[in-house]
């Protein structure tokens, strides 16, 4: 159980919330809402114990499994494998019991046989205490769930995709068996079957839980509470119901205080009205100044409309001049280890050129962009940069970002040449206002990241885009104003998506499939392939 007593969470000199208190108790499955940058993330990472409240206090009971949207990083040498057995102490059991396994293979007399049994005695019993072989195959179901298949297991993190490492953390917190899970957009990088069975999972979880995410349908199946972060009055509004419920009940509530509001403006203007005619005798003076303060107080108590929220403006560079192809790559190869990604993959982006890229997670699609974007080196062939090209680069692990610095000082890395006060407009148009500009990029949640990383890209000339899931962690309307933008760009994209309403925004006219590398005019039959990618 978690509770929060009187808590304020501030973002640098910002007041996120202010006095917030409630429960989450067994059972209680709660979807927390607002806009990108009220505060979810903050306020997760508050409940995990990442970060300390600005006043009040988060109290526990019971365990916390907690996925950030950008999970730490995990020692690259071990395995997949290792990784999520580690959540409940197995993977040293297991490494135990394979080296008195070894130990026993190798014995070269009695007595060294004898001690090597022993040693797999006790490491059998420390095994089997840990949940032995029911939960190495219990592990190895929800790795399956979440899209890991068992080629992966073995690999090494290092040589796993972004998307793929953020499954093995997802799986690893899901086995870990928690009290309560905190989940920031768990399905960032799950394909539709994987959504699915994490549908299940979360609808099974016997413990609290607490879940950020823009995927309604998993809102839809699985909450039976909803906070909502309101940023204009710096509070949480907790409502006892299920997704579908919350959002009923809100629209009537809206569609109430519109007509009550209505109703009141229309009675109020009558009775100031009256008063200003009975004003003029100085006989009904005083009667007319009641009437007016009654008017007042009648529309003083309405309930506030709810404002529009502002929607960050996206707009993409206007491309500066280049040739006919501006981009391509030659017979590209690249492997981590002995697990090959990329083999042999030829590419040519024509001016204005719309490429998707499609392809399992782990196929290489963001090694593909990486390379290509010079951050990363092929182990054979080459990238061809023909005349005029300016490469625009939107990373999905926001790596263009440097998370030490503000986000004034990330835009001045990515367009030097704007003025302090051009900068201050260009991340006001994208909701980095007043002292937002001076937060550290590393505290700002996953959706304020990739505006931020798409306000880099405005004033750069790209000619070229490489865009690797740039609606990840977007609310509606901040992925709307990218879907637009996307769709209005006349210079040449290369989209790597899970999003189909990204790819009919873009247009696509040429689709590059891998791990095999073939390239093929884009038809609408490809869609099929994306929700699986």
């Amino acid at each position: 159980m978690i509770t929060v007593s009187g808590v304020d969470l501030r973002a640098g000199a910002r007041l996120l919330l202010s006095g917030v208190s409630f429960h989450v108790s067994p059972g209680d499955r709660v979807g927390l809402v607002g806009r990108n940058g009220a505060g979810k993330t903050t306020l997760l990472r508050t409940l995990a114990g990442d970060l300390r409240p600005a006043a009040g206090a988060v109290t526990h009971t019971g365990s916390i499994g907690y996925l950030p949207q950008d999970p730490r990083a995990a020692d690259p040498s071990g395995t997949v494998t290792d990784r999520v057995l580690s959540a409940r102490g197995l993977d040293r059991a297991v490494r135990a019991l394979r080296a008195a396994e070894a130990a026993m293979a190798q014995a070269a007399d009695a007595a060294a046989q004898e001690a090597a049994m022993a040693r797999y005695v006790r490491a059998e019993a420390e095994f089997q205490a840990a949940g032995g072989y029911a939960a190495e195959a219990e592990a190895a179901r929800v790795a399956s769930g979440v899209g890991l298949p068992p080629r992966v297991m073995d690999q090494r993190l290092g040589e796993l995709s972004g998307g793929q490492r953020r499954r093995v953390e997802l799986a690893r917190i899901l086995f870990a068996g928690h009290d309560t899970l905190l989940l920031d957009e768990p399905t960032n990088h799950l394909d539709a079957d994987s959504v699915a069975w994490l549908r299940g999972f979360l609808s099974g979880h016997p413990g609290g839980l607490v879940l950020v995410s823009h995927d309604l349908g998993l809102l839809s199946a699985t909450v039976t509470r909803v906070f909502h972060l309101d940023p204009q009055r710096a509070t949480v509004d907790v409502h006892n119901t299920g997704w579908d419920a919350y959002l009923a009940q809100r629209d009537a509530d809206e569609r109430r205080r519109t007509r009550e509001r209505a109703n009141a403006e229309r009675k109020a203007a009558a009775l100031h009205a009256q008063a200003g005619r009975m004003r003029a005798r100085s006989s009904t003076a005083v009667r007319a100044r009641d009437m007016a303060r009654r008017a007042d107080r009648m529309l003083a108590r309405l309930e506030p409309s709810r404002r529009a929220e502002k929607v960050a403006r996206i707009r993409l560079p206007e491309p500066e001049p280049c040739g006919r192809t501006p981009l391509g790559a030659i017979s590209l190869a690249k492997a981590y280890g002995t697990h090959q990604v990329l083999s042999g993959v030829d590419l040519a982006v024509d001016r204005g050129g719309r490429l998707v890229v499609l392809g399992l997670n782990g196929a290489g699609k963001t090694t593909l962009l990486r390379i290509l974007a010079g951050g990363e080196r092929p182990d054979s062939g080459r990238v061809v940069h023909g005349h005029g090209l300016r490469l625009g680069y939107f990373a999905q692990e926001h790596d263009t970002l440097d998370p030490a610095l503000t986000v004034r000082q990330n835009l001045a890395l990515a367009a030097p040449h704007l003025t302090d006060g051009e900068a201050r407009t260009v991340l006001g148009a994208f909701l980095f206002g007043g002292d937002d500009a001076d937060k550290p990029a590393g505290v700002l949640s996953g959706g304020e990241k990739t505006r931020l990383a798409l306000a880099g890209l405005v004033h750069s000339g790209a000619n070229v885009l490489l865009l690797d899931e740039p609606t990840n962690n977007l609310d509606p309307a901040s992925r709307g104003e990218v879907l637009s933008a996307l769709e209005a760009y006349p210079g040449a994209v290369v989209l790597v998506t899970h999003d189909e309403e990204a790819i009919e925004a873009l247009r696509p006219d040429r689709v590059l499939l891998l791990p095999d590398g073939v390239e093929d005019l884009w038809d609408d039959g490809y869609l099929d392939l994306v929700s699986l990618a």
